[in-house]
């Protein structure tokens, strides 16, 4: 029982930050299906939108500028992989490393960012937000081609930006190659959003308010549909 109030108070925190309503769920119980203390947890979100603030990317051109969220560590893909770098023992995740500044277990499960608020406060602010794409897994090269239109590519500084530790530390541990990493996970950048270069003053500061934090991570330039890391 207190396993399950656990779970359930996560996904409500999960609702909350997302300003979405949890309307209900079931628990089905299969004695023999799983292995003991073992589960399965499912969930879903369904939403609305006006066909007018649909973002499309349509508008997206050479010139707008792409601005990144910090995330909060790995969020909820590649574990396949952390599992082949890293023993999934108590003595492992316990591990305690100086450059995390915590274990390795407190770091794998730093909970997911939940970006909508600073979405919305983007929105509110009066910015267009022209494309974005949440960065999950396959990193920066599958999910940010998806956010534009043929013609158009993303640039994007590596420097600009800190990289958490633990993507390091992965790298290191694993032997895993720069494009392994950045077609993987996220790298530091949970959400990657386009506005126009005059509305990027009041994007930052919107998401600021939000509670994240931004940085400008690159542009659109003309080109085939892709992104370039440099």
């Amino acid at each position: 029982p207190e396993k399950i109030a656990d779970i359930v108070g996560g996904v409500a925190d999960g609702c909350k930050q997302a300003g979405a309503a949890l309307i209900g769920g079931e628990t089905a119980e299969m004695p023999g299906f799983y292995p003991e203390d073992e589960y399965d947890l499912a969930g879903f979100a369904v939403g609305v939108v006006d066909e007018k603030n649909l973002i499309t990317g349509k508008d997206l051109k050479a010139g707008d500028v792409l601005i990144g969220m910090a995330s909060s560590g790995v969020h909820s893909n590649g574990f396949s992989l952390v599992r082949k770098v890293f023993e999934m023992t108590k003595e492992s995740l316990d591990t305690y490393y100086d450059e995390l500044g915590g274990t390795l277990g407190e770091t794998l499960i730093a909970p997911t960012k939940i970006y909508v608020k600073a979405l919305k406060r983007v929105k509110d602010s009066g910015v267009t937000i022209k494309a974005c794409s949440h960065v999950t897994g396959g990193g920066f090269y599958e999910n940010i081609p998806r956010m534009l239109p043929d013609g158009v590519r993303a640039v994007i500084k590596k420097d600009s930006y800190e990289i958490p530790a633990i993507f390091k530390l992965l790298a290191e541990k694993g032997s895993i190659e720069e494009e392994m990493m950045y077609n993987t996970y996220n790298m530091g950048i949970g959400m990657v959003l386009a506005v126009d270069p005059s509305a990027v003053d009041t994007a930052m500061e919107a998401i600021r308010e939000a509670g994240e934090t931004p940085y400008v991570i690159g542009s659109v330039e003309a080109g085939e549909k892709g992104v370039t890391l440099c």
